[in-house]
């Protein structure tokens, strides 16, 4: 891409009125370039985006991604791996450091105030980062897109639906860890209320006020803008159209079947082994790490498995245990798996516990012989400080899987059939072939799928 191009692209995502994303990891990022891709922002084709629909639409706005970069080394390693993939479709893409030290989240915000203001669309990866809360109480945005950040998207669609207060699955249910935590989270609630509100479609909307950051809770110069407020979710999520609260909100979905990342990579080279997705259970205190190794081990022995796909927030401590366990070469991807898995090499068979990946990989793969598998977590697994939940969610996000092949545990009994993605051809036999990809649609969500899923 020349440079002009690159200019003009940063240059329309800073005019007034331009589309302002606000990514924390990777696949937040991924999903904000598929997003871009089905709403023509970014080239529907590979090339230049002096040809592609954002230029000859004067309407669309521009796009400008702003990474609120976080501290681990491996989410941050894969994040300017995506990066550089959306420079390369002409998106301007700023790097903060936003964790940085006392101050820095204060001279991040302050820094976005302006932008946050201008701005006419906000589109954000993760609705429970109190980060990402508290940059919504700051914008007047007409218009505000979540995109996914992995299964826990359902799980704000279901709350959003219950009108509940915003908390991640794996914590709901549980005590704030400490009185530090109690008083925090006392402390942000006001701000978390009103993102919740930006969160709701509705209108007349309150303009962001005209005040520091530090003073970004209501006041009395808070106005009214004279357009409604929007809430779309855009999701690789099975969702539902079925949920009358939602379809009162207003609150749309359209869905993601990763066209973007079928557009541009693949179809991959594929190896005769299976492959296994690591999950970062053991990280978030969900699961037992002596019974993940277990399970893990007996997988690998299962099916034949000869490489690990590591979690990015997997630890060097666990994975060389795995390793010793399994004897399975540990790969660390440099990029969201889906890019990963689309690119190739990728083994015939991936088997993955409960995870986004159950349901992202069949959509990215489309097309390919490549057959995915889900485990299901045995209860026995869970640790002492598990959310209550932790197993209902868990068995749905394996229920809701579409195009997969159901394992019953460990040991790989009680198979639910075998689901390939693709192939091309649509041949039917001993191998269902999957349905192909959702086109994106708008509809409503469904509270009842947010409970199945996350």
């Amino acid at each position: 891409m020349s440079r002009s191009g690159r200019d003009g692209a940063r240059a329309r995502g800073r005019r007034p009125g331009a589309t302002l994303a606000f990514v924390e990891s990777p696949v937040q990022l991924l999903n904000v370039l598929e997003w871009a891709h089905s709403a023509a922002v970014i080239p529907a084709a590979p090339g230049s985006v002096e040809a592609g629909p954002a230029e000859a639409a004067a309407e669309v706005p521009g796009l400008t991604v702003i990474v609120l970069s976080p501290h681990d080394p491996m989410t941050r390693g894969q994040l300017r791996r995506v990066a550089e993939l959306a420079r390369d479709e002409g998106v301007s893409v700023r790097w903060e450091e936003a964790r940085g030290g006392p101050t820095a989240p204060i001279k991040t915000i302050g820094s976005l105030v302006r932008e946050l203001r201008r701005a006419r669309r906000v589109v954000i990866g993760d609705p429970f980062s109190r980060y990402v809360q508290l940059l919504l109480t700051l914008t007047s945005a007409r218009s505000v897109v979540v995109v996914d950040d992995g299964t826990a998207t359902m799980e704000f669609v279901s709350q959003l639906a219950g009108g509940e207060r915003l908390v991640r699955w794996h914590r709901k249910g549980s005590a704030p860890a400490g009185p530090q935590a109690a008083a925090q989270a006392v402390l942000f609630a006001p701000f978390a209320r009103r993102a919740r509100a930006r969160l709701t479609p509705g209108g007349p909307q309150p303009e962001a006020p005209r005040v520091s950051p530090s003073d970004a809770g209501e006041g009395p110069g808070r106005r009214h803008s004279e357009r409604a407020r929007r809430v779309e979710i855009f999701s690789s999520m099975p969702v539902d159209a079925s949920d009358g609260r939602l379809r009162e909100l207003g609150v749309t979905v359209a869905a993601n079947d990763f066209a973007w990342t079928r557009s541009r990579f693949g179809p991959p080279r594929l190896t005769r082994g299976t492959d296994l997705v690591g999950t970062s259970l053991v990280e978030t205190g969900v699961v037992d790490l002596e019974r993940y190794l277990e399970g893990v081990a007996d997988l690998a022995r299962t099916h034949g498995a000869t490489r690990y796909f590591a979690h990015r927030r997997e630890s060097n401590e666990k994975l060389q245990r795995v390793q010793s366990a399994t004897g399975l070469e540990i790969v660390r991807p440099d990029l969201p798996l889906e890019l990963v898995a689309r690119r190739g090499p990728i083994g015939r068979t991936v088997v993955s516990f409960p995870s986004t990946v159950v349901h992202t990989l069949p959509l990215a793969l489309a097309g390919t012989p490549v057959s995915v598998a889900v485990c299901e977590v045995d209860r026995t697994w869970f640790t002492a400080g598990a959310s209550p939940r932790a197993e209902g969610f868990l068995s749905g996000v394996t229920d809701s899987a579409r195009r997969v092949r159901k394992l019953g545990g460990p040991e790989g009994q009680g198979a639910a059939g075998r689901t390939v993605v693709g192939p091309a051809s649509g041949r039917t036999g001993p191998a269902e072939t999957a349905t192909p990809p959702q086109q994106p649609s708008r509809t409503s969500v469904s509270r009842e799928a947010g409970q199945a899923s996350a």
